[in-house]
């Protein structure tokens, strides 16, 4: 991939002597032109970045060319990664991909279509003016009468659809541990002593949000970047916190109108001497969701990457996993595609998926992306280890063709090249 030095992009830009009239005719050669690969497994409104180390302002645009004609699109610059990101809509092996350039000119104040606020217990993440996801950070209590031992915070809820569906649940009463969507380790070991970070019931350990990093809003994306401790509350005052987490939430705006696409990233690491081992089990980790009360097994159903469903998903692998159901007011569907990144570990990954006779036979439905649910993975000390997932909330139907480019994107993304198409005159 070939990155632009701050000197070049200055003097490619000051290079320009014309401009085109956007809607209405081509690109004049005085641009840079962005050149992409890898559309033959794609399709859909995806993110693509170009790599840069320029530190860019408001006097550029970018336009996008399709059959001639060019319109200008937003884009965000991620100065942290030195990126500059942008939403292309790919068809399925297109005869002619669009191009892109980027021209010198001003793109005036623009309205971000993702924010991110700070209320007093969440960060809420909102597209448009309709909140659809939080991250809580305050203190959640179970309700009168249940022992506070199952109160919780770093978790999300609520996930919420495009139309205003909640997806989430939380302190179910038959599972007052459940939060939202959260992944704590169930069985792990600590000096040979079991610690279950899951069960709060247990007295053993939790997940509690510490601090907050990061949080920026933006055209086409905003995210956060919090620190979550899991404590290990038997445990000597100076050995409590068993693993240190940075959690990186990303809420994408994409062009589809009834989609939006959320990245979940987590980086985790043990202080103690003897590290930690996640044993072998069928919950943990990872990424879980327990979805809405409204969801059972009369109407609900799941595919995974291998073909699997609601009766046979349960403990094999997959790559991804779409989970839908009927919506709230009984007319639709919608629900939620998970994506398992294959630099995680046990990639394609094992899955917990509730059986339809769970919960008194109601079949309420639970998803979990279970990297240990077959083979244990030791923690050393002071190593940093991640998992990657990526989550499409979507209204109405996703087929499969759909998830599979979604998640061709997600593990290998197009790559953008630059080339300079200015003549000197």
């Amino acid at each position: 991939m070939n990155l632009l030095s701050s000197s070049e992009f200055t003097t490619i830009l000051l290079g320009f002597l014309s401009f085109m009239t956007i809607g209405c005719k081509s690109v004049q050669e005085d641009a840079i032109f962005l050149s992409m690969d890898q559309f033959e497994n794609l399709e859909g409104s995806l993110p693509v970045a170009l790599e840069i180390e320029a530190n860019l302002d408001n006097d550029i645009i970018l336009l996008e060319e399709v059959d001639g004609i060019s319109t200008e699109i937003p884009f965000q610059i991620d100065t942290v990664a030195n990126k500059l990101w942008f939403l292309t809509q790919i068809e399925k092996n297109p005869a002619k991909a669009p191009n892109y350039y980027i021209l010198k000119g001003d793109r005036g104040h623009r309205t971000p279509a993702v924010s991110l606020a700070k209320t007093k217990s969440d960060l809420q993440f909102s597209l448009g003016a309709t909140n659809v996801l939080s991250y809580r950070y305050g203190i959640t209590y179970p309700p009168d009468g249940v022992d506070s031992i199952y109160r919780k915070s770093g978790y999300i809820h609520p996930l919420i659809t495009p139309k205003g569906d909640t997806l989430t649940r939380i302190q179910p009463p038959d599972h007052y541990h459940h939060y939202g969507i959260w992944g704590p380790w169930t069985r792990t070991k600590i000096e040979n002593r079991s610690v279950d970070f899951w069960n709060l019931g247990e007295g053993q350990g939790t997940v509690l949000f510490k601090e907050i990093k990061d949080m920026r809003s933006g055209l086409l994306f905003s995210e956060m970047e919090a620190v979550q401790e899991h404590i290990d509350l038997l445990a000597a005052a100076d050995k409590r916190i068993a693993l240190a987490e940075n959690l990186k939430i990303r809420l994408w705006k994409l062009n589809h109108p009834e989609r939006y696409m959320v990245d979940y990233n987590s980086s985790f690491s043990s202080p103690l001497q003897s590290g930690i081992l996640f044993e072998a089990y069928r919950y943990g980790g990872g990424l879980g969701m327990r979805f809405t009360e409204r969801w059972h097994k009369g109407n609900t159903s799941v595919l995974t990457s291998e073909g699997k469903d609601r009766l046979t998903a349960d403990g094999t692998k997959a790559r991804w996993c779409l989970v839908t159901g009927t919506s709230s007011d009984g007319e639709g569907t919608n629900g939620v595609l998970f994506l398992s990144h294959p630099e995680n570990r046990s990639h394609p990954e094992p899955m917990r998926v509730w059986p339809i006779d769970a919960n008194n036979q109601r079949g309420d439905m639970f998803f979990e992306f279970c990297p240990i649910r077959n083979k244990e993975w030791q923690i050393d000390a002071d190593q940093v280890y991640e998992l990657k997932y990526r989550m499409i909330i979507f209204e109405g139907a996703l087929s499969s063709q759909e998830a599979e480019s979604y998640w061709q994107h997600f593990a290998s993304p197009p790559k953008i090249s630059i080339e300079s198409n200015i003549k000197s005159n």
